[in-house]
């Protein structure tokens, strides 16, 4: 027991190095100066007098703040469990070894999310995120396979310390669900949960075929940033069909069963968004007018084009040849991500939101070829 006290001794003061350059790429010092030179702007007499403005430095200089605070709580971690190990050794403490074995795997896990944090330097990936659903051809097998994604990214987002806010949802036919909006409010909610925009292939014997057979499905994932600047895109009310709706919504108590759901139809493009989680039907068009703009300025810069009028809207494909990450229940069990080759056998897992490896793979690939263009 003693030799694994040592050899977690001698990891921690490996990790020593790691952390240093994790500082470095932190840029910590910067980060510092960033700090007070955003506390002193608060200090200013008109401070407040500009409320979108002061709002954005309290957020900027809380997220300093937070990342400051995280590398330090880090370091401390490190050094007690140094400490710890090397007193344990000295006094020939076996009972501590499940202790500083256990704190050791945290603080290498909390190191690589602060790595794999530093890769989020996107121009929106700090902001909230806005995930959309929708099922494939398929009927009521697919429309299931959107809920169960649905639940897959509330439990990571719940996990994740986020806020998960319903937007808007279609029932299914049957079971499940025809279309789902989902608000992450947090930061990097964006940086992370783009990793997941596309098509999703299930494999499994389907619960609906009385048969028994094995059967494919599919659900496309659409992700952008909620965006707070709304005078970068203009939207005239000439171009929008807007209706009013009663809600349904996953169980009843995430929506308001009212008549106040609204659904917008952006007629130059073809794109539709709704939302139902406000009490009032000026409220929920405020929300959905807003989710509007935030996808039209993701699909202006994602297509690089000068101008608004020239999106003419993004269909994808939900089928085969489509998709960016397939989940076989049957005859195996295996997650596998087809841009990276990331996979997890454990399926289970990973319906209940455990998907950050998936993410950071991503975030690395993606970093990777930024660097070799």
């Amino acid at each position: 027991m003693i030799i694994a006290l040592e050899e977690a001794r001698y990891k921690l003061i490996e990790l020593r190095k790691v952390l240093e350059e994790l500082g470095f790429a932190l840029k910590i010092d910067e980060l510092h100066t960033r700090a007070a030179e955003l506390e002193a702007q608060t200090y200013a007499e008109d401070f407040w007098s500009d409320q979108s403005k002061s709002s954005k430095i309290l957020q900027n200089l809380k997220q300093t703040k937070d990342r400051i605070e995280s590398y330090d709580l880090l370091n401390r971690r490190l050094e007690d469990a140094l400490t710890l190990a090397e007193i344990a050794i000295e006094e020939n403490d076996e009972s501590s070894v499940d202790e500083v074995v256990s704190e050791l795997a945290e603080i290498e896990k909390e190191a690589e999310r602060q790595r794999i944090e530093i890769l989020l330097s996107g121009e929106y990936d700090q902001s909230n995120a806005i995930l959309s659903l929708h099922p494939g051809a398929g009927g009521t097998e697919a429309q299931d396979w959107a809920l169960m994604l649905y639940r897959m990214y509330t439990r990571w987002g719940e996990r994740r310390g986020f806020k998960v806010k319903l937007l808007d949802w279609l029932d299914g036919e049957e079971a499940g669900l025809k279309s789902a909006t989902v608000l992450f409010e947090g930061t990097n909610a964006y940086g992370y949960l783009k990793s997941e925009n596309g098509v999703h292939r299930l494999v499994r014997v389907s619960p609906f075929d009385s048969s028994g057979r094995r059967h494919t499905s599919f659900a496309s994932v659409e992700v952008i940033p909620e965006l707070e600047d709304d005078d970068k895109i203009e939207i005239k009310d000439d171009e929008l069909e807007i209706t009013a709706h009663r809600s349904s919504g996953a169980g009843g108590q995430h929506v308001n069963k009212t008549d106040s759901a609204i659904r917008i139809v952006h007629l130059p493009t073809g794109i539709v968004v709704g939302c139902q989680s406000e009490r009032s039907q000026l409220q929920n068009k405020e929300t959905a007018l807003k989710m509007l703009r935030s996808k039209l300025a993701e699909i202006k810069e994602r297509e690089k084009l000068e101008k608004l009028e020239d999106i003419k809207g993004v269909k994808t494909n939900i089928e085969w040849g489509a998709q960016i990450r397939s989940y076989v229940f049957m005859p195996y069990t295996l997650v596998k991500d087809t841009r990276t080759g990331y996979e997890d056998g454990n399926i289970t897992a990973v319906m209940d939101g455990d998907i950050d490896g998936f993410i950071n793979a991503y975030l690395k690939l993606i970093a990777n070829n930024s660097i070799n263009d």
